[in-house]
């Protein structure tokens, strides 16, 4: 809203309200009217909720007056006669001020939802109270007042959110006029092909949105500037009045042709080094070329509502090719980037501005804005995989933003002509990136004048100022290079750097081609000049956070990236991390625990990705954060790898199990092509036809027939002598085409056992019961489905077995405790639970029990294996859906559960799972200290 308009709003909200003020009948309309006539809320409805239920102490329901819960503003209001400073008698006999009132309504709520901010209102006044100080006097702010001082109440609103929705579509409508004018375009190039014309073809490109939006943004001076020079030429000399054009654009008024046409003569410098290069390749353009550019872009559509941010993703991916063959337009959510800058200096910014606003004295606001401002002008950020520049381009706003309200509050009202005194501070070469496409250079660069426009006319709104934007600076700081090969000393010299953002390539160890494995492996070398273990096996985003801890050693920087979450899972963790411990010693300061990162794209292809924020732990945040969603958080002393709060202790992969317990082993892998195996159509077709081959098939078992209950059936021929597989002709051409399948095989070892094409490549089958664990499991269940089998059910390598298991083995393994290590440290596969012997079984701390403990988990063991028998038609999938799983089996399980946690010492009722973890972490690091 502009600041005239908002002053206007804020006289007429206190002439409306100036007499009125009753507790019951007002309340709700007074914070109605003020979100919406003065804030701009288009639907304060459903921003603000009034009449919450909370519990006391006295276990009766009060209401929360009103709560805003994006900004964590808890209300308090009362009659326009209540003193907001005297105690009123509440239901218990004490006397509680307003304040108190909502202190205690505070107390009761989830710390996530624990107000920023206290107002307590009587109509009249709004007493402010900011609970990162609790003990510091209120600011006050009186109604007369507001229509100079309502800046002080923009604590209210969420401003980040605003115009996102309208700049979204805005954004991808632009995308999609450009896609038009771009697959037409490239049609009338001699070789489109050809790599030249495809760099000639996107440097046009940008230089006509570049033109689309100064029009609209009235850059040019004049709107629809371009239009209207264009509108003069016919389609044979539209390429000509291009070119011309671009040729003005880039010359200086004093170097230009003095009999130039006075509608191109009328256009500004813009410089940049934007339309630089005048040999690029351009093409004729068609009768329905100039429509597209001349209706469609031009006069149809406003460009100065885009957004950078989104276009700059929109427009590459647009124009890239390999792009749109992934499914065409696609960017990072505005929301997503919050989700990296707004914990990692954001907040913290937005919070020191707060507390300006509140300040009493004018002067004292004034100083520290000034101050503010400088201090915002001073800060630097990296992007070392910029792409087309959206996080750079969003904190650059972000910051103009804050700029924006801090100049406010420096030079209010005033009408600034004189701008020597450099006005805006904040400046494009406070931010650096680094992009291997150069495409995505031009692109991000492009995004960022865009910005640097828009923000320059917020300004102007605000302070009244007559400044030109034109002629643009150039801007140089966002390198074309391979940020995982060049020293980044070469873009910033890293003790002039603050913060380091992005969202690097996800690129799984699995797929990365033999050029990026090989650079994982130079990056990952140890102090002694070798590679660290398990470096071939790490995702390539791991380069990034290689670099950056290196980059950061001993410097005040704090970084904050996006990866695909298998960096915090698994095996990975101990390849990823264990180097940036011990040789960068990091600290992680807050992190997003996994969730879905949407690229928007037409085919919303999703990963499932986590958030970490980190720096050299001398500079680590005291207050650390474990992210859930935006603005959900807790609050923890420690973060380690897995990204739960626990001891930084990384648990490597053993081959041989730390606690003296059976070994658990995986089941046979068949390696057959598939023929060994039988639907059960196919099992009774076969005993049907070849009756004596009955007692060579047997019920088998993988991860989803033992939890689905799935018949499946296997050929098990161990025993089978020759005379009686050639009395089974099915069953020998199975044999026949297992054989041929292996002798096909890449693999040397596959090829070996085509002489053994009687037999799983790999046999496991014990001759005795065993325990069974599926290797692959849903996140969904609190319980990993494990269970006894008899030796004649075979098993594949989808699971794994302990042979000769008792019930105190079942016991411990199925118990919360178990589970909450397995979830800790599994890998994923999506978000399902890998279960690894040599991770997850192998490494994890047993208990020190006596015959009693060990009795009392056998029990209980029983106990859930009885409750499942009460349910013989029920599948596993069925009973442990956390839906609808039976009581009878969550008592067993959780009478379990107390035993085996009694048996670690941990106290029933009170242990928290990132306690148990916790726990169990430094009975790990124990262990291994003492192996």
């Amino acid at each position: 809203m502009n600041q005239s308009v908002q002053r206007k709003a804020a006289k007429d909200f206190i002439k409306r309200w100036a007499d009125r003020g009753n507790e019951k009948q007002d309340s709700q309309s007074f914070w109605l009217d003020l979100l919406q006539s003065v804030y701009g809320i288009d639907n304060p409805t459903e921003y603000i909720t009034f009449e919450d239920s909370v519990s006391n102490m006295m276990d009766s329901t009060s209401f929360i007056d009103g709560y805003i819960e994006k900004t964590n503003v808890l209300i308090e209001q009362k009659g326009q006669h209540r003193d907001l400073n005297k105690g009123l008698r509440q239901s218990d006999g004490t006397y509680l001020t307003p304040f108190q009132q909502a202190l205690r309504y505070s107390a009761t709520l989830p710390y996530s939802r624990r107000p920023r901010w206290i107002i307590t209102s009587n109509f009249k006044e709004f007493y402010i109270y900011d609970m990162e100080k609790p003990n510091s006097d209120p600011s006050i702010v009186k109604l007369k007042d507001l229509e100079k001082e309502y800046y002080r109440l923009e604590i209210l609103i969420d401003k980040t959110n605003t115009q996102i929705e309208k700049e979204t579509k805005v954004s991808i409508q632009a995308g999609e006029l450009i896609g038009q004018i771009h697959d037409e375009l490239i049609e009338q190039y001699q070789d489109p092909e050809d790599p030249s014309s495809l760099k000639s073809i996107n440097q046009l490109s940008v230089r006509l949105v570049f033109s689309f939006y100064a029009e609209d943004a009235g850059l040019f001076g004049k709107r629809r500037m371009f239009h209207d020079y264009l509108v003069d030429f016919d389609t044979r000399n539209f390429r000509h009045a291009i070119i011309e054009f671009f040729h003005v654009l880039n010359t200086k008024a004093e170097d230009r042709d003095p009999y130039l046409d006075e509608k191109l003569a009328a256009f500004p410098y813009v410089n940049g080094g934007l339309f630089e290069d005048m040999d690029i390749e351009i093409p004729q353009f068609t009768d329905h070329l100039c429509e597209l550019i001349l209706e469609n872009a031009s006069s149809d559509f406003n460009w100065s509502e885009i957004s950078p941010t989104i276009f700059g993703g929109v427009f590459e991916s647009t124009l890239n090719p390999e792009e749109r063959r992934k499914g065409g337009m696609h960017y990072t959510s505005i929301q997503n980037i919050h989700k990296v800058i707004d914990p990692l200096f954001l907040e913290e910014l937005k919070k020191e501005l707060n507390e300006i606003k509140q300040l009493k004295q004018h002067a004292a606001i004034k100083r520290r804005a000034l101050e503010f401002q400088n201090k915002l002008a001073s800060l630097t950020f990296l992007d070392p995989a910029a792409g087309s520049g959206n996080f750079l381009t969003e904190t650059y706003i972000a910051l103009r933003e804050l700029e924006n309200e801090a100049l406010v509050l420096i030079h209010g009202d005033n009408v600034l002509l004189d701008t020597e005194a450099d006005l805006i501070k904040v400046s494009l070469d406070q931010f650096y990136g680094i992009e291997i496409n150069d495409f995505a250079v031009a692109v991000a660069k492009t995004a960022l004048w865009i910005a640097e426009s828009q923000m320059f006319e917020k300004t102007k709104d605000l302070i009244y100022s007559e400044v030109d934007f034109l002629p643009i600076k150039s801007y140089t700081n966002i390198i074309e290079g391979d940020a995982l090969e060049m020293d980044w000393n070469n873009v910033i010299d890293r003790y002039d750097l603050d913060y380091i953002i992005g969202n690097p390539p996800f690129i799984g160890h699995s797929v990365q081609n033999s050029e990026q494995k090989k650079q994982m492996r130079s990056i990952y070398i140890d102090l002694m000049g070798k590679e660290y273990p398990l470096s071939g096996k790490i995702d390539y985003v791991a380069g990034w956070f290689f670099k950056a801890a290196e980059f950061i050693e001993n410097t005040k920087t704090k970084v904050a990236l996006v990866s695909t979450n298998s960096i915090t899972q698994g095996e990975q963790v101990a390849g990823v991390w264990k180097p940036l411990y011990d040789r960068f010693n990091i600290d992680i300061n807050f992190a997003y625990k996994t969730f879905k990162w949407d690229n928007e794209s037409s085919q919303k292809a999703q990963v499932h990705v986590v958030i970490i924020g980190f720096s050299h732990n001398s500079v680590t945040s005291k207050s650390k954060k474990i992210f859930y969603e935006l603005n959900k958080f807790e609050i923890v002393n420690e973060i380690n790898p897995y990204l739960i709060e626990a001891p930084v202790v990384i648990v490597e992969s053993s081959r041989k199990n730390l606690s003296n317990v059976p070994p658990m082993i995986y089941g046979s892998k068949p390696t057959d092509g598939g023929f060994f195996f039988l639907t059960p159509e196919e099992k009774n077709e076969l005993i049907s036809k070849e009756p004596d081959a009955e007692k060579f098939v047997r019920r088998v078992y993988g991860a989803a027939e033992f939890i689905n209950n799935k018949e499946r059936y296997c050929l098990w021929l161990k025993d089978a002598t020759p005379d009686e597989l050639r009395s089974l002709p099915m069953v020998h051409g199975r044999i026949q085409k297992v054989r041929e399948y292996r002798l096909k095989s890449k693999a040397k070892s596959t090829n070996k056992y085509a002489d053994y094409p009687t037999r799983f490549k790999q046999d496991a089958q014990p001759d005795t019961n065993y325990l069974l664990v599926p290797r692959v499991s849903s996140e969904n269940r609190r319980y990993v489905p494990i269970g006894f089998m008899s030796s004649e059910n075979i098993v594949t390598d989808a699971v794994q077995l302990i042979p000769n298991a008792t019930l105190y083995e079942f016991g411990i393994i199925t118990s919360n405790v178990h589970m909450a290590w397995m979830r800790a440290i599994a890998g994923r596969l999506e978000m399902r639970y890998r279960y690894s012997s040599t991770l997850v079984y192998n490494t994890f701390p047993w208990p020190d029990t006596n015959e009693l403990q060990k009795n009392k988990i056998k029990q209980t063991a029983q106990g859930i294996l009885d409750a499942r028998t009460l349910y013989p038609n029920s599948s596993l999938a069925d009973l442990y859906d956390e839906v609808i799983m039976p009581v009878e089996l969550r008592k067993a399980h959780q009478e379990n559960d107390k035993a085996v946690m009694e048996a670690y010492g941990m106290k029933v009722g009170e242990t928290t799972e990132s306690d148990s973890v916790s726990q169990l972490f430094k009975m790990y690091e124990k262990l291994v200290t003492s192996k």
